[in-house]
């Protein structure tokens, strides 16, 4: 039995609120890094390139200037400022996005995902959850919406858990190009 998956407004809407927070942000696809060969490994440069995502262009003004349009779009109290206002010492940047129980949640975040790697370029991400068995849900939709982003994107997630006894794992995260996922729950 094949699932078909309906577009809903709604979802599309959170979305285009999460990407186009970096509106703006210029399209860099796969910058390259070295990869640490490990003691006494023989690599060429080119067996150990590994990609990661472009920083972020934006100013935290011009981020901050991006959410409060949004914000009023929507009749939202304009934010004071991007810092999370309990941890003072966290990231200069930091968004909530707050959406109801039973709203397809993990399916807006998958889709943000693919919208960000089409739009930015942005192809690595950590999905950090609360739990093992929520972590193994997660894993499970990733799965399952596989084909369905494919048909949409032209291209689908690679997703996998991490298990730290299999970091080969995290070596292919790293240098394969294309949309990448580590899911990890938090005591991980």
């Amino acid at each position: 039995m094949k699932l078909q998956f309906k577009v809903q407004q709604y979802q599309t809407e959170a979305v285009d609120a999460v990407v186009n927070v970096f509106e703006g942000q210029p399209f860099a696809d796969g910058v390259k890094y070295r990869i640490d060969p490990g003691k006494g490994a023989s690599t060429t440069l080119l067996e150990d390139a590994g990609l990661r995502n472009a920083e972020i262009a934006l100013t935290p003004p011009q981020l901050l200037n991006n959410v409060h349009s949004l914000q009023r779009a929507r009749g939202l109290t304009l934010s004071k400022d991007l810092r999370d206002p309990v941890k003072k010492s966290a990231a200069p940047v930091n968004l909530d996005i707050e959406m109801e129980t039973g709203t397809g949640k993990t399916y807006v975040y998958i889709k943000t995902i693919m919208e960000l790697h089409k739009r930015y370029g942005w192809s690595k991400y950590i999905v950090v959850v609360p739990s093992i068995a929520i972590r193994e849900g997660v894993k499970k939709s990733f799965d399952v919406t596989a084909e369905h982003f494919q048909q949409m994107y032209g291209t689908k997630p690679r997703s996998f858990v991490y298990n730290s006894s299999q970091l080969h794992e995290l070596e292919r995260f790293s240098s394969d190009a294309g949309v990448q996922v580590m899911i990890i729950n938090i005591q991980a």
